[in-house]
């Protein structure tokens, strides 16, 4: 009984010191914002890599998903005759759930892993140390221009992501639903709203901000050499996937 009540505890105080690390790491990126105090250099090569590299993966993945989508629904099409509902349905959902969630958790395994393990080899090879040897704020240098850009890009991606979604759902359902192209932009143009495009893109930006805050926490708090890394990258897109699947479940409840 003793020794349960001691991991309870201690889980309950390693949850707290992580937390407040994470609310302390926020402080300083907002401390950091007003006024603008961060390398644009440094801003605009993540915003490349990041974003930019990261625009391939994004569409094979949300081409495919609006494909499924389609599949999955062309049962009921052909029994029930539905085909002025497949557009609808095919926009609702990658607008609002579909595509912000899956593209946050691509770009989590993607970004936000790399993004550890970069900052994790820079602590553990003391290269942190380094720059605040230089006069060079870490913070400054390193972690605001990345958290900026995994917001930004992650909402651009998503729109991107977006458009090539209901693409591909178009083109499975002329060639696996048997619903025209006509019918099915007839469906999504009347009943697809801006509500809903607004509604995804507030949860890219959501996301995209914990992604970037997960990530830059523990690689930036890495301990134990190269093993250390690796247990800080699975870490973070732990952490990250449960933070965006926990925050789509209140941020659905309070916009809907």
């Amino acid at each position: 009984m003793y020794n349960l009540i001691a991991k309870i505890g201690e889980g309950a105080l390693n949850l707290c010191h992580e937390t407040g690390g994470l609310l302390h790491l926020l402080f300083m990126v907002i401390k950091s914002l007003f006024p603008p105090r961060f390398d644009p250099g440094e801003f605009l090569r993540n915003l490349y890599k990041m974003g930019v590299k990261s625009v391939p993966i994004i569409i094979l993945t949300a081409f495919f998903t609006g494909g499924i989508m389609v599949i999955q629904a062309s049962v009921f099409v052909k029994r029930f005759g539905a085909t002025s509902l497949v557009g609808w349905g095919a926009g609702y959902a990658v607008f609002r759930e579909v595509g912000p969630i899956l593209l946050g958790l691509m770009f989590s395994g993607r970004v936000g892993s790399n993004n550890t393990a970069e900052l994790g080899t820079m602590v553990v090879t003391e290269q942190i140390d380094g720059l605040k040897a230089l006069g060079i704020d870490p913070m400054q240098y390193l972690i605001v221009p990345r958290v900026l850009s995994m917001i930004i890009m992650l909402f651009l991606l998503t729109i991107i992501g977006d458009v090539i979604a209901i693409v591909g759902a178009a083109l499975f359902g002329i060639l696996i639903a048997d619903v025209s192209f006509a019918a099915f932009w007839t469906s999504f143009s009347q009943n697809v709203h801006v509500a809903d495009v607004v509604h995804g893109l507030i949860k890219a930006g959501v996301f995209g901000f914990i992604v970037s805050l997960t990530s830059c926490y523990a690689g930036m708090t890495v301990r134990g050499g190269a093993v250390g890394v690796g247990r800080a990258v699975n870490n973070a897109v732990v952490t990250a996937a449960l933070g965006i699947v926990i925050s789509d479940y209140f941020l659905t409840y309070s916009l809907s």
